[in-house]
């Protein structure tokens, strides 16, 4: 595992020249923009953003090879439960964390999936969990 983080991290961050961050830069604004969207879609239908869930975030692969190094250094480092999934010929990671979805975490860990596409060479395709409802019960 440490030869595949050293292959995929060190010539991005570590050289002294130049790195083109733009496409990246890009990629997070318009996940952020999404990303605020579907929260939007989500308080209209009532949610509890501050409710624990499952959140799945999907990465989609063009190799079998590419999903599975990028599930096994989620797993490894235990930033969720990756797992891949195959349909037809197309491969793709599901990642899910249970957390709430307050817009600052969503973000932080939307933009997380984004990087880690960006440097494995995958493409995020968002993220999904059931709308959680506020509890109503009061004790009296």
């Amino acid at each position: 595992m440490q030869d595949m983080i050293r292959q995929y991290f060190f010539p991005i961050f570590n050289k002294r020249t130049e790195v083109n961050t733009v496409p990246i830069v890009e990629s997070l604004t318009e996940t952020a923009v999404a990303d605020v969207d579907h929260l939007r879609a989500m308080d209209a239908k009532g949610d509890d953003f501050g409710t624990a869930r499952d959140v799945d975030f999907c990465l989609l692969a063009s190799s079998a090879e590419k999903a599975s190094t990028v599930a096994s250094f989620l797993n490894d480092y235990q930033y969720g439960r990756a797992e891949v999934q195959q349909v037809d010929d197309h491969f793709r990671v599901l990642v899910v964390i249970h957390m709430p979805i307050l817009q600052h975490n969503i973000l932080a860990v939307s933009g997380f999936m984004t990087c880690i596409s960006a440097i494995f060479g995958l493409t995020y395709d968002g993220w999904g969990c059931v709308v959680q409802k506020p509890n109503r019960a009061y004790c009296a």
